[in-house]
């Protein structure tokens, strides 16, 4: 699976909760150009999480098709996420595309990626992006070893992300369901 530096991506099931954080730094090369970018959102009458890793052109472009597929099935995270994974790998526009996605509702996680990869964690946790492992791997620790809600999770994983990776900052954007 590709890795995609300058941003992070951090979701988490946990508790009957789902949360989403994704920080705002932008960069071109080694240059900040943007603090305050919304990477996450919610989508299908507010009932699921999508955060992007990657080249935000490509990833507005995968937000509007899997927006799609949750209208045409009815807001099935997990059939859309099938068919905007096959559309991604067969389509040659799509291929070409430099992104991630990270979806949830609160059933299922999935990473969706450009190669047609749709990859389901065992245990409901999503880090994406060049910050991505820091912060999922203080996820693991807090979930496992704190009584936080999800919420509380992502907004301290994200935070520790940020003192560890150059391409996360700390202005960060948490959705929840």
């Amino acid at each position: 699976m590709t890795t995609f530096h300058a941003t992070t991506v951090l979701c988490v099931r946990h508790r009957g909760q789902v949360a989403m954080a994704g920080d705002g730094q932008v960069t071109i090369g080694n240059t900040i150009v943007k603090a305050g970018a919304r990477k996450v959102r919610k989508l299908y009458q507010d009932r699921v999480l999508a955060g992007f890793a990657g080249a935000a052109a490509d990833a507005f472009t995968l937000f509007a098709r899997f927006e799609a597929k949750l209208e045409e099935h009815r807001g099935s995270l997990a059939r859309s996420a099938v068919e905007l994974a096959k559309d991604w790998r067969a389509d040659r526009v799509l291929r070409r595309l430099e992104a991630l996605l990270a979806i949830a509702d609160r059933e299922h996680a999935f990473i969706v990626s450009g190669t047609g990869d749709l990859i389901e964690p065992d245990d409901g946790l999503i880090g994406i992006g060049s910050g991505g492992a820091f912060a999922l791997a203080a996820a693991r620790a807090l979930v496992g070893h704190s009584e936080l809600d999800a919420k509380a999770v992502v907004t301290e994983a994200m935070r520790i992300a940020a003192d560890l990776c150059i391409y996360t900052n700390d202005h960060v954007t948490v959705e929840t369901l």
